[in-house]
């Protein structure tokens, strides 16, 4: 178990760093309006995004089995590790096809399943911070549709942005319960 958790960590920590290299847009000289254009024009205009969502992606891809082994042996628990893995497989397909909008849909669609299923599994305490993490991540979607339902120059820009801050901050809560938690024995001895 302890392997496994390092693991983990270690590549949802590589993962979250990685998939949060939208940020250098402030330190390269990319063209894309941080206000106006969606995140993913990023991925078109400068390589070392591309490579940062490959990266990304394998990260998330990977750290399914080991959070399988972490998860309770229940259908919830397996859900919330298999939604990372299926997760970082449509980023690496992102940086492999960006702009596409079924990728996209399929992305959120995910993300939101991942974000329920925590819900429906961790303790209490847990289970508040996944209830708003999972009602700001709605809310973002949400917003990444209006604005771009707008057109161009409304907002589009900020509201993909918050989209990634907000999964991110998911995923490092995530990462957090899987350090501050110690797994349940994955079978309960039989004592009688």
């Amino acid at each position: 178990m302890r392997a496994a958790r390092l693991i983990a960590l270690v590549l949802v920590g590589l993962g979250v760093v990685a998939y949060s290299a939208w940020l250098l847009e402030f330190v390269l000289t990319t063209g894309v309006s941080p206000l106006h254009d969606p995140v993913g024009e990023l991925l078109t205009r400068h390589p070392v995004f591309r490579v940062a969502e490959v990266v990304s992606g394998s990260a998330f891809l990977l750290a399914g089995p080991p959070l399988v082994r972490l998860a309770p042996v229940h259908w919830t628990g397996r859900l919330t590790a298999g939604s990372v893995s299926v997760f970082g497989a449509l980023v690496f397909a992102d940086a492999a096809y960006p702009g596409n909008t079924a990728i996209g849909l399929l992305t959120n669609v995910i993300f939101v399943i991942g974000s329920c299923s925590l819900v429906l599994w961790w303790p209490r305490g847990w289970r508040e911070s996944a209830i708003i993490g999972l009602a700001l991540i709605v809310l973002t979607w949400l917003a990444v549709l209006v604005t771009g339902s707008l057109g161009p120059g409304h907002f589009t820009g900020l509201a993909t942005r918050a989209q990634l801050v907000v999964r991110a901050a998911q995923m490092v809560l995530g990462a957090m319960y899987v350090f501050r938690v110690t797994p349940a024995p994955r079978y309960a001895s039989r004592v009688g």
